[in-house]
């Protein structure tokens, strides 16, 4: 599925969190979709399955995945993601970037213009 960077700094548990995110938001992985179990990912990335149960937990309280007992973990519909603490929190981190762009005198247009684009790539998407 993925490989993980034993020279980042950062732990394990956010290089999977943060690998998983990618792959739901670039449509990768589906709605519904199951997701490998916390062993079968343990397995293949040959880490401590507490690691993966660690990233599986944050992922569903941040509405990417939800789980089912007994049948494992699936991929969060984006119409019941949900989730306004996280929207919350990526509005202060954008509204943080924003001042410092401006600090940098990055003209407000061409960070209109960026989001314009982000926004177009995703109506596209990534099979077009």
């Amino acid at each position: 599925m993925f490989q993980l960077d034993y020279k980042d700094r950062r732990p394990l548990y956010e290089q999977i969190k943060e690998k998983m995110k990618t792959l739901i938001i670039n449509g990768v992985l589906n709605a519904n979709e199951k997701i490998p179990s916390v062993r079968e990912l343990a397995q293949s990335l040959t880490i401590n399955p507490n690691t993966i149960q660690k990233a599986y937990k944050d992922l569903e309280s941040e509405g990417f995945i939800y789980s089912v007992p007994g049948k494992g973990s699936f991929i969060t519909p984006l119409e019941y993601s949900e989730n306004q603490s996280r929207k919350d929190e990526l509005l202060r981190k954008l509204e943080k970037l924003t001042a410092e762009l401006m600090y940098i005198n990055v003209p407000k247009e061409h960070l209109i213009a960026c989001i314009h684009d982000i926004y177009k790539k995703k109506e596209v998407g990534p099979s077009d």
